[in-house]
């Protein structure tokens, strides 16, 4: 009876416990969003051999579905588990709850890199190639209300000395600009610039001690609204992901943010993220 009462209070012991399913603990998760293309316009295109390699060599989300068009509220989704708008030229501020202020609350650090962007702290509107609906950030009260947390909007260009000097932030989202995205230029470009910009992350010491890297398309094309934004690429990259994975359960971005903030092993709260499955890629 008494080793009966010892695996009950156990069992009930454990259940008690903060769950964060299988995604192992990382100290550098690293995101970068790419734009407007389709899943069978990406994977196996000879016009993307980086990504690609990638695909093949970790592991690859078959069945991943973005949430809604246009971009704004894909990007929003990744970060709030929640869409709340479908308009690219939002100019308001978002006060709720998000990646920000999990990542905050568990005490780790965080960083956008954004290319273009014009100076540190910019909660401004577009410029030049940089747009503002790709930095979800960049709306946050969390953020565009507080002078310490701004400044954590740092130009791309932040990205290399940061790897290079061994001070990657704990989550850092990284946003190319809409020549290097797959928005306004050709796949081929962005496939160069990530083989160029986030290719030395991959060999980078740090990251290859608990690293996970995620490369997402926001949306497909306007006419596929499967699942609300259409079917689209998304690679897991890191030392603890199955090698030439093929996962075939639906994924969207919620689950993005799940998977992050397990990772982080911060609370995975923020909207439509507590109820969506977290990648069975680890």
């Amino acid at each position: 009876m008494f080793m009966k009462f010892v695996r009950v209070a156990m069992l009930l012991g454990a259940c008690s416990l903060p769950m964060f399913s299988a995604v192992p603990r990382s100290n550098h998760v690293v995101v970068v969003v790419e734009e407007n293309h389709s899943y069978s316009s990406v994977i196996n295109n000879s016009s993307m051999p980086y990504l690609n390699s990638l695909a093949k060599n970790n592991s690859l989300l078959t069945n991943y579905y973005a949430n809604t068009h246009p971009s704004i509220g894909n990007y929003l989704e990744m970060t709030t588990g929640q869409i709340i708008t479908n308009n690219d030229g939002y100019m308001g501020t978002v006060n709720v709850d998000n990646i920000v202020r999990e990542v905050m609350l568990a005490g780790k650090t965080w960083k956008s890199y954004a290319e273009g962007l014009p100076s540190v702290g910019y909660t401004g509107g577009n410029s030049g190639y940089y747009v503002k609906h790709h930095n979800p950030f960049a709306y946050f009260t969390d953020v565009a209300n507080s002078s310490v947390q701004k400044q954590n909007l740092v130009p791309f260009t932040q990205f290399s000395k940061d790897l290079a000097s061994g001070s990657l932030p704990t989550f850092s989202f990284v946003v190319p600009n809409v020549i290097h995205d797959g928005h306004s230029a050709s796949l081929q470009a962005a496939d160069t610039w990530l083989k160029s910009n986030i290719g030395p992350l991959l060999n980078n010491a740090q990251f290859k001690k608990d690293g996970i890297l995620i490369i997402v398309f926001d949306e497909s094309f306007d006419t596929d609204k499967t699942h609300g934004g259409g079917h689209v690429a998304a690679v897991v990259v890191g030392p603890g992901v199955k090698r030439g994975f093929r996962s075939t359960k639906l994924f969207q971005h919620q689950s993005t943010l799940k998977t992050v903030l397990n990772a982080l092993q911060a609370n995975p709260s923020p909207g439509a993220a507590p109820s969506a499955p977290a990648f069975d890629v680890f």
